[in-house]
């Protein structure tokens, strides 16, 4: 419980960040919009879709996040919290949990093998292991809609959410890691095979794109692998 208090303290309150979300997101996001959050953790992200006037689909496989979501969101008819991890295909999947940490808790063993070698990460403990519901993108898709854009956020998993979509949306972003890169090659690999064009990456929690505009999945590519370690993570988006 102290490691989600501290997230929900991060993660909401700020108006400044809030707005800096607001407006970021705003070329991607608008009002009637239908988008997905994928691994939606305490919601920051699931809060500026519903500024900006989008239902949303909020998938989160941690009980206790899921539980906040629904919390935060009880009486709103616009936002429905599925508790699932997404992945490749439907059924139980292992969820390692950092319960200190909470948003970096994972459903990819290599994520975790790989953070215990990587500078930067040292203290992370994946104390515990639970199992819970999977899904699909296309599942969701089936089940609610085709959304204007997918926020693809699961800590060393986001290959696997995308291998569970088979067709393009008009937009959407997936998390990267300096400690996979190869994770984040095979997803722009996919989005390609799938018919995705532009490109652009925004680093950390920052709110712009760096570099800056829409670039190939190649331009894209170079730019990840040259990224120093320190850089630690980031999210590419991705439009048709």
């Amino acid at each position: 419980m102290s490691g989600l208090r501290r997230s929900l303290e991060f993660y909401h309150g700020d108006p400044a960040r809030e707005a800096a979300l607001d407006g970021f997101y705003a070329p991607l996001v608008g009002a009637g919009d239908l988008v997905f959050d994928v691994g939606a953790h305490v919601g920051d992200r699931l809060d500026s879709f519903r500024r900006l006037g989008a239902r949303v689909v909020a998938v989160e496989p941690q009980p206790l996040c899921a539980r906040v979501l629904r919390a935060l969101h009880a009486g709103d008819g616009a936002v429905t919290v599925v508790e699932a991890a997404c992945g490749r295909a439907a059924g139980p999947v292992r969820l390692h949990v950092n319960s200190a940490n909470p948003t970096v808790s994972t459903a990819s063993p290599s994520f975790v093998r790989a953070a215990g070698r990587a500078a930067g990460w040292e203290g992370e403990t994946w104390d515990g292991e639970i199992e819970v519901a999977g899904t699909t993108l296309d599942a969701l898709v089936a089940a609610h809609g085709v959304p204007a854009f997918v926020k693809v956020d699961v800590e060393g998993f986001e290959d696997a959410v995308l291998a569970g979509l088979s067709r393009p949306v008009p937009a959407l972003s997936f998390e990267f890691t300096t400690i996979a890169r190869d994770l984040a090659e095979r997803c722009l690999d996919r989005l390609t095979a799938l018919g995705f064009t532009g490109f652009a990456v925004a680093l950390g929690d920052e709110m712009t794109f760096a570099p800056p505009g829409w670039r190939s999945a190649a331009e894209v590519a170079a730019y990840l692998r040259a990224l120093p370690h320190e850089a630690n993570s980031g999210d590419v988006y991705a439009r048709i």
